[in-house]
This record gives structure tokens, C-alpha cells and sequence, in this order.
């Protein structure tokens, strides 16, 4: 892995800044989540061009092999701007799995593609009421000669309808296997699913009968997903950390213009020790985030559990701090047109997108060995 150096990487985070105040404003954001797709094409090129959709894909495919601490720091700036595109689902989860499916003939076939955000992939991985464990996956595949056939149905599958690249993780009887889909194959079916938080593009998936092609060894499959949950945690984290400071930092502002008798809003007590309470919480989070990506790319032997800390502490933290927000504006931060209960709505959709918090509170006791 070749780490770009803290110039290399306040550059890419300045570039992207940029591209996010011009291309992913208020305005685009809300248009875009009236056509549920949460992006536009010119802007995933703009973000394909810029190497972001490469940051975790080897050089030899295309890709800046950059590590989790560059992704974690991206996300940061995609959380703060509501980004909808699917970084998350294709450039940082479907890379992790097919890197750690070991299939190189896959990984030379898809991840240039992905590198160059030409295709966008994303995960089949759980049950429409599965907890993203091994024992919920929806999805079954039986050999018939050569061939492989998907039947089953996936649910909670991020920008499915927009994906290019279904890749599913199917009980066989040799476990869990890994499978490329054509979203255009014959009998498949993707139906959009409501979600609180309207940037937030998710998916059921039904496969009948489905032809596919199988990626990795044999009951190799669930290893692979764990990968990709793992470095997707690092990197939502990152998402939660960066929405928290971008509220508070919208919060912050607007107490210092709003007066109520005669003086600023943020002059009185209640107020500052509220916003005092949230830095600390914003701080804290960014922090968890950003350790759990150092400790990630090291392959330390405490990287689970620091990424179980962010997950809980990053996801709390914004649900927090946007919540507070919200009270901080007063009855404007509860009409639609503020973009306040945005940020708490999202804050709500992504502590939950991958378990729970409290989950995560005894996954990380675990690692302590508690």
C-alpha cells in the first residue's frame, strides 16, 4: 500500500472541498432526492477523475492503493456536504470484497473499471429483514453443470437500481460464495425501499432463478463481506464524524447571527455550554474515526476493536449533535426547507445502516476481551 503523504493527502482534500461547494449544494442535494438517486453523472466523473473512486484499489488495477485513513478522510467531506453518490457501496465495500475474494481473475476484470468509476458495484449481502450476520443472508445458489443460479431476495442494497455490478454473497453447500450478477439478467428485480433519510438510496433485490458467476473459493464468500463491513464501518464513521461538524459548524453560525432580546443567541449561557458539550462530542468522533483508519491500514492486532469504538462513538455523536442542533435553530431547524433536519435524518438512517449501536458497544467489549 502506498500511503500518500499528509501534502498529498491536504491537497485531495482540498480539491475535493472545492468540487463539493460548487457541484453538491443544498440545492443539488435536494434535487437530487426528489429522483432517489442521491448524485448526478457529472459529478461522479468529476469524483471518479479525481482518484477518489481508486483510493483503496491496488495501482496495478488502476487504482492510488491510498488505504483507509485517505477513504476515512473523504468521507469526512462527503458526510458534511449530504453526499449521495455511492462511494461508500462501490469504491470502498465491493473493492474490499473482491480484494479479499483472492479471485484475481475478477479483481483484473472488475476493479479497473471500479477504480475509474466507469462501473459501480454494490453488495447483496443480507435478508430484507436481516442484521447483516451470516446467518441472515437471503440469498441461496445451486450448481447445475457449470452454471451457478441465484434465488432469493437482498434488502437494505445501496443505489441498486444504479449499480452496474451486483455482488452477492449466497448460501451453497460448501457455505457462503461470493457471485458477480448482472443487474440486466433474466429474472431479476429491484424495488426501491422508503427511507428516513431521503438521501439515502436503498434497494430490495429478488433473484429468480438468476444466473451468475462465482467469484473466490468456495464458502469464501462470507470473509469476503466481513472485509468489506469492516473497512465500510471505518469509512462511515468517517461520514457520521464529518455531518457532525458540519452541523455544529452550521449551529455555531447561526447563533452568532440570530439575536433574542437585544443580544446574539450564542451569548447566552444555556447556548454556549451546549455548543462547549457538542465540540467535544465532534472532536471525540473525528478522532475515533480517524485512529480507527491508522490502526486499520497498520493491520494492527487492536484494529477491531478501535473500529468498533468509532462505529458506536461516531454514530452517537451525530445523532447527538444534530438533534441538539436542531433545538439550538429553534422551530425553523423542523420546516422542510432548513437544511438542519437533513443532517438528523441522516445522522438517524446511518446509525442504523449497519447494526446498531449498542451492537457495536459489545462487539467492541469483546475485542477488549471484556
Amino acid at each position: 500500500m502506498a500511503a500518500l503523504s499528509d501534502e498529498e493527502l491536504r491537497a485531495l482534500e482540498n480539491s475535493f472541498e472545492r468540487l463539493l461547494e460548487d457541484q453538491c449544494t443544498e440545492t443539488h442535494v435536494r434535487k437530487w432526492m426528489a429522483d432517489r438517486k442521491g448524485y448526478d453523472e457529472k459529478l461522479w466523473r468529476a469524483i471518479a477523475d479525481m482518484g477518489l473512486t481508486g483510493l483503496l484499489v491496488d495501482e496495478e488495477n488502476g487504482g492510488v492503493d491510498a488505504g483507509l485513513v485517505a477513504v476515512e478522510r473523504i468521507m469526512e467531506l462527503a458526510g458534511g456536504a449530504l453526499l449521495g453518490a455511492p462511494l461508500l457501496t462501490s469504491a470502498v465495500m465491493s473493492v474490499s470484497a473482491l480484494k479479499a475474494s483472492g479471485d484475481e481473475e475478477a479483481k483484473s476484470s472488475l476493479l479497473p473499471k471500479l477504480a475509474a468509476g466507469d462501473a459501480i458495484a454494490t453488495l447483496l449481502i443480507t435478508s430484507p429483514t436481516g442484521d447483516w450476520t451470516e446467518d441472515t443472508i437471503g440469498l441461496t445458489a445451486t450448481k447445475a453443470g457449470e452454471d451457478w443460479r441465484l434465488n432469493g431476495a437482498a434488502g437494505f442494497v445501496m443505489h441498486g437500481q444504479t449499480a452496474n455490478v451486483w455482488l452477492a454473497v449466497a448460501q451453497t453447500d460448501d457455505g457462503p460464495t461470493l457471485f458477480e450478477v448482472a443487474p440486466s439478467a433474466e429474472g431479476t428485480s429491484c424495488t426501491a425501499l422508503p427511507s428516513f433519510d431521503h438521501t439515502l438510496v436503498l434497494d430490495e433485490i429478488t433473484l429468480k432463478d438468476v444466473a451468475a458467476t462465482q467469484i473466490g473459493a468456495n464458502g469464501n464468500g462470507w470473509s469476503a463481506i466481513q472485509s468489506a463491513l469492516a473497512a465500510g464501518l471505518i469509512a462511515l464513521a468517517g461520514e457520521q464524524a464529518g455531518g457532525a461538524e458540519k452541523i455544529l459548524d452550521i449551529t455555531v453560525e447561526y447563533a452568532k447571527m440570530r439575536h433574542q432580546f437585544g443580544r446574539p443567541i450564542g451569548s447566552f449561557q444555556a447556548v454556549k455550554h451546549m455548543a462547549a458539550d457538542l465540540k467535544i462530542e465532534v472532536e471525540s468522533a473525528i478522532s475515533a474515526a480517524r485512529h480507527a483508519a491508522v490502526k486499520a491500514d497498520e493491520k494492527a492486532n487492536d484494529a477491531d476493536q478501535w473500529r468498533y469504538l468509532a462505529a458506536f462513538a461516531c454514530a452517537d455523536a451525530y445523532v447527538r449533535t444534530a438533534a441538539d442542533a436542531v433545538q439550538m435553530h429553534g422551530g425553523i431547524a423542523f420546516t422542510w426547507e432548513h437544511p438542519a433536519h437533513l443532517y438528523l435524518r441522516r445522522s438517524r438512517a446511518n446509525q442504523q445502516l449497519f447494526g446498531a449501536s449498542d451492537h457495536y458497544r459489545e462487539q467492541y467489549l469483546t475485542a477488549m476481551g471484556a
